[in-house]
């Protein structure tokens, strides 16, 4: 899944040593620009990636992530890992909004759908005797 968004907050990395050795993780908030906007925490789980992606406060981003839950003590718990996060052009974002750009992922104005043909001959007279719908 996808989602743009400007980031809103970068919160502390946290690391420990597994069984597998030495991991990293980092959590980001982004918020939507739709007329409600929506605001989804996400993680980057990786040294390499969270270099990589290099994430700040204030871009515009577009985030590719799954979804997965797992359970705890019996209650469940949602995790949302980003696997691609790419840089947006603020310029662009505003040019979205105002459905200049087709396709873009939130603001774009729906694609125009084709006109319906409508019948030209007129539909027969109903039978009152014999309208039954079997």
């Amino acid at each position: 899944m996808e989602l743009q968004g400007k980031v809103i907050a970068v919160l502390p990395e946290r690391s420990g040593v597994s069984a597998r050795g030495e991991w990293k993780s980092q959590d980001y908030v982004i918020e939507t620009h739709d007329q409600y906007p929506r605001k989804m925490v996400f993680g980057v789980f990786g040294a390499d990636r969270i270099s990589r992606f290099n994430i700040q406060v204030g871009q515009e981003v577009t985030v590719s992530f799954d979804i997965d839950a797992h359970e705890y003590q019996g209650r469940w718990f949602n995790n949302i890992r980003a696997f691609d996060v790419r840089q947006v052009d603020p310029a662009t974002v505003g040019a979205a909004q105002a459905g200049i750009v087709p396709g873009a992922v939130f603001g774009a104005a729906p694609a125009p759908q084709p006109a319906v043909p409508q019948p030209t001959a007129p539909a027969p007279e109903a039978d009152p005797v014999n309208d039954l719908p079997f």
